[in-house]
């Protein structure tokens, strides 16, 4: 079937086209390293295979060089065909094949994919081009929309909604592995994004790739390899431990099964179960999808980094060695990243107070984005308003990659100067300045008549922290207390639950939370 390129939308496509002809290089040998290291007892020869990220009704990413691979006898001629094209390539003495087909353009209407070794022909349908993003995390990542829907009336309307969003997805399953895998354990489809599958899909990524297909008019395929009550430690390729000296000390104690060790070491983690080993997640669910080229990755983690007698240091270094193990699978140094800091839960999780403060510090690694969620309240661990945090994930992606203009940060904290018994605390992403403002539900924030903020705090020389006073002026904050009469340190909604965390952009943007002395945060409640 010929493939006719669409024409939904020309600026999207031109902005991908600046990356056409960036060819996944690196991967080739990762991919021959997951083939040799894969499933032992997996015969790679014989019988046409194709890696199952391929599957009816996928969507493949526009404006890239696009590896398609498998397996076959060994010496065996494959040709792949789509869009007009037709690639042809030989089974390797191992039985590996892999071939690229030139740059997409995005296409609404499902094409056809064939391709043949020999007499064997696989046959992929209704195969749409647009914009694909891998998503992953914990349980707030997998939350699904039907969970959200059982506490928020609009999300049950939007699961209702008859219409298709543009959206489809495909769920990674399986257990975790001790080596990367060749290809997926467990063979999902794509989903075509209807009432019925739509309520068992993220949440958080359906959001953010809902309002992604609205701006740019083109498909949009979600990965989602994220599982539930997972540290981040599990999601991280085993390499990125054995080159960075300060994550080292978790792969040789998790190697040598001294778990207890392991979970008193600064930065360690509670195992719980062997997903969260060093790259036991990664091998099962983030391997054998690489080649398959994505635009970038979205990610929301932490809450089993920070919980009871979790230690949530040096969870900044776990986020890059994360961000740039993943970079490097795909063979691409710079593929967007983009994540969330953990809400509001409650008063008593220190933890969580850190690791927000972690993931803010993570910012200085290049091409990533935080949505910022402070503001989002709920009783709940799993807080049901995905909503905005799939909306906030989603003007990163369409201010930084598609280089539309919008908001896309609340305030980042800066800098603070010490004036006397006054701190001045300057911030980026001011958005047209700041205000004080609160937010209800879905609603936007509304700016508040009372110009008192919330939750900014000062300490003394000892490290000590008192309540302070915080007033606009311009694009800074400045901050005081009578109890405080030479400040060293300032922060903000540095609680477990800040009631009213109330610094906004006048974009209607959040303030992150703040600490401007890492050192002198709490992380557990005996400090």
């Amino acid at each position: 079937m010929r493939h006719e390129a669409g024409r939904e939308n020309p600026l999207c496509q031109v902005v991908n086209r600046r990356e056409a002809g960036r060819i996944i290089a690196d991967s080739l040998s990762w991919l021959i390293l997951v083939l040799i290291l894969g499933n032992a007892g997996q015969c790679l020869g014989g019988e046409l295979q194709v890696a199952s990220v391929f599957t009816d009704h996928a969507v493949l990413q526009q404006g890239v060089t696009l590896p398609v691979w498998g397996s076959a006898e060994a010496g065996t001629k494959v040709t792949v065909r789509f869009a007009g094209q037709t690639k042809t390539t030989v089974a390797d003495s191992h039985g590996a094949w892999k071939l690229a087909l030139n740059p997409l353009e995005s296409h609404t209407t499902g094409s056809r994919m064939t391709v043949l070794a020999g007499e064997e022909e696989r046959v992929f349908r209704d195969l749409l081009v647009g914009e694909v993003w891998y998503s992953s995390g914990q349980s707030n990542m997998q939350m699904t929309l039907d969970a959200c829907g059982k506490r928020i009336a609009f999300i049950r309307e939007v699961i209702a909604n008859p219409e298709s969003s543009g959206v489809r997805m495909l769920r990674v399953e399986g257990p975790d592995a001790e080596n990367p895998l060749a290809d997926r354990s467990v063979a999902t489809q794509w989903q075509i994004d209807t009432p019925h599958t739509r309520r068992r899909q993220s949440a958080t990524a359906f959001f953010f790739a809902r309002k992604l297909n609205e701006h740019l008019g083109v498909p949009i395929g979600i990965i989602d390899g994220s599982w539930g009550g997972q540290p981040i430690e599990g999601f991280i390729p085993r390499e990125e431990f054995e080159k960075n000296e300060v994550l080292k000390p978790i792969l040789d104690l998790a190697d040598q099964n001294e778990l207890e060790q392991l979970k008193r070491l600064e930065g360690g983690v509670i195992v719980r179960k062997t997903a969260g080993l060093p790259g036991r997640i990664f091998n099962a669910r983030v391997a054998p999808i690489a080649p398959y080229p994505v635009r970038g990755f979205l990610w929301y983690q932490g809450e089993s980094n920070a919980g009871t007698g979790e230690d949530p240091r040096n969870y900044r270094h776990k986020m890059r060695a994360l961000i740039e193990g993943w970079r490097r699978v795909w063979g691409q140094s710079e593929l967007p990243f983009y994540f969330v800091q953990l809400p509001a839960f409650r008063d008593s999780a220190h933890g969580w107070v850190r690791l927000r403060e972690e993931q803010r510090l993570s910012l200085d690694v290049p091409h990533t984005g935080m949505a910022v969620t402070i503001d989002l309240r709920d009783n709940d661990i799993h807080p049901a308003n995905k909503v905005d945090v799939g909306d906030r994930l989603a003007r990163w992606a369409l201010a930084k990659c598609y280089k539309q203009t919008q908001p896309f940060s609340g305030p980042l904290f800066k800098s603070a100067t010490i004036e006397g018994k006054t701190v001045r605390v300057a911030f980026s992403y001011v958005g047209g300045g700041l205000m004080v403002a609160r937010k209800e539900g879905l609603d936007p924030p509304i700016e508040s008549e009372s110009r008192v903020l919330s939750h900014f705090e000062l300490a003394n020389n000892s490290g000590r922290w008192f309540a302070a006073e915080a007033t606009i002026v311009g694009d800074a904050v400045l901050v005081h207390s009578e109890s405080v009469l030479k400040p060293v340190a300032v922060r903000y909604a540095c609680q477990g639950a800040p009631p009213n965390a109330n610094l906004y952009s006048r974009s209607g943007l959040p303030a992150s939370p703040f600490c401007s002395k890492l050192e002198l945060l709490p992380w557990q409640s005996s400090q």
